[in-house]
């Protein structure tokens, strides 16, 4: 008889993984020379990151083969590319902060942050090569496949920035392929590493699509909704700084006339007074947008847990759909 997987066993489990993936990152880029290369590596590990991407190729290879034993490395390496990326995502942002620390290009410079990101690419590598298993090069496919789709995501999110006329077709393109693969990633590289079928693979795919384009538009969704200081940041903040969501976009295509310039003007002048922030938010649901937006995301998890039912250990199944759960209904 299955124990019922409850939200408290889920968080509870999610603690423990949490401290062994730390543990295990911290046993990571043991050199100490070159100082400038691997000092950062060690820095931009040590912050204060969820590990919700390990912790999912974890649940994957325990869903598929009832263990994550043969994964830990391979959880490792989808970390340490993810923490690549935001390296290198904070220098072309020209951000100064990183979960209230300096970011890396900050701490050191820009050079050594580039150098750094380049590093811990192969190290990712290398770590993928070291798993227990016999599917070494699939595994190298899905970090590769995974790292130019992230790059494409980028490209295309500072394409979206200067775009006048961007559609939620782009939006959700650019979605898919920064956020929402690496995710999807996670969890395909945790079931090779349980030695999955194609058929397994493609529902943990899927779930990795739905669950990550959900929690993106969730973001978007809170930003406007969630009272202040539940995220860190000021309630609109998204509006004020004139980003392109999901709610934006949406409501640019279904307002006319006076509304429609409102809207238009966020994305035209690249942000808007705070003070304005109360009167989009009520446009925003007299379009019907928030609601529509709040649908979609339930439309999104539901499908994602339903693309899990033809996975081989229940155990492990219900641990994914709880954490899926657990991550769609915060509030920050």
């Amino acid at each position: 008889m299955t124990i019922p997987i409850t939200q408290e066993l889920v968080e509870k489990k999610y603690a423990l993984y949490h401290k062994n993936i730390n543990d295990a990152l911290g046993q990571c880029f043991d050199k100490e020379s070159p100082v400038t290369l691997y000092e950062p590596a060690r820095y931009i590990l040590e912050g204060k990151g969820k590990r919700i991407r390990p912790f999912l190729t974890l649940l994957a290879s325990e869903a598929v083969c009832g263990s994550s034993d043969n994964a830990l490395n391979v959880a490792l390496a989808v970390e340490i590319l993810h923490n690549f990326t935001l390296i290198h995502d904070d220098i072309m942002d020209q951000a100064e902060l990183r979960h209230g620390r300096a970011t890396v290009h900050k701490q050191w410079n820009i050079n050594a942050a580039i150098l750094t990101g380049d590093m811990m690419i192969a190290y990712a590598y290398e770590l993928a090569l070291q798993a227990k298993s016999n599917r070494h090069a699939e595994l190298v496919h899905i970090l590769n496949h995974a790292n130019m789709t992230i790059c494409e995501g980028q490209a295309l999110d500072m394409e979206l920035e200067e775009k006048q006329d961007a559609t939620i077709a782009d939006y959700l393109d650019m979605i898919a392929k920064k956020t929402g693969r690496l995710i999807s990633a996670a969890l395909e590289a945790g079931g090779v590493a349980a030695d999955a079928t194609p058929e397994q693979l493609k529902s943990l795919v899927l779930f990795g699509e739905k669950i990550g384009r959900a929690f993106q538009i969730q973001d978007d969704y809170l930003d406007i909704m969630a009272k202040d200081g539940k995220s860190g940041k000021m309630a609109g903040g998204d509006i004020i700084n004139g980003k392109k969501t999901y709610l934006l976009l949406r409501s640019l295509e279904l307002s006319s006339g006076a509304e429609h310039d409102l809207l238009n003007s966020i994305i035209v002048n690249k942000g808007i007074g705070a003070e304005k922030v109360a009167e989009v938010k009520t446009l925003f649901e007299r379009c019907g947008v928030l609601e529509e937006t709040a649908a979609l995301i339930n439309k999104d998890t539901e499908e994602a847990l339903t693309a899990l039912d033809n996975l081989p250990l229940v155990e492990g199944r219900e641990y994914l759909k709880g954490f899926a759960n657990v991550l769609m209904n915060r509030d920050f």
